[in-house]
């Protein structure tokens, strides 16, 4: 399977949807902007998690999973200004209070609960990082795009 066909595969409940990021550092708020705006679509019936930082604890809810989306912003630049990838499990990560990436959980999900569901990172381009409750006109363009290919992707196709 291709991973553009992979990105296709309907979602539901054995899905889980973690946004990730900040809303009170700008365009850091991606992550949750975007889970509430996805809830609110017809058709999205995932679980999902708001996070400042994954977690180690994580990897059990992701465990009894079969598919898992996280949802981040990026600084830099992205085409389009988001952009998929696959997250493969890697023990590859320096592990602080403050950053454990979502291959560092997928590498916990498989060494404590031996599963490693199916799972894909969504990087939307942010471009101020500065204490502010509101994203920049940018980063919600930017959200739009994600949320179109999105809906596009899992909701209308599904």
């Amino acid at each position: 399977m291709t991973p553009s066909s992979r990105l296709n595969l309907p979602l539901g409940e054995e899905t889980i949807v973690f946004g990730i990021g900040n809303c009170g550092r700008s365009d850091d708020g991606l992550g949750w902007a975007f889970l509430d705006r996805v809830r609110r679509e017809a058709g999205f019936n995932c679980p999902v998690e708001y996070r400042y930082q994954m977690q180690v604890e994580d990897a059990a809810l992701i465990a009894g999973k079969d598919r898992v989306v996280f949802v981040d912003s990026f600084h830099g630049e992205l085409h389009g200004g988001f952009e998929w990838t696959t997250c493969e499990a890697s023990e590859l990560f320096e592990f602080t209070t403050h950053v454990l990436p979502p291959g560092g959980v997928m590498y916990y999900c498989r060494e404590l609960y031996g599963r490693t569901p199916q799972a894909d990172v969504l990087m939307i381009q942010g471009k101020k990082w500065g204490l502010r409750n509101d994203l920049t006109a940018f980063a919600r363009r930017n959200l739009d795009a994600a949320l179109d290919d999105f809906s596009a992707r899992f909701l209308r196709n599904g």
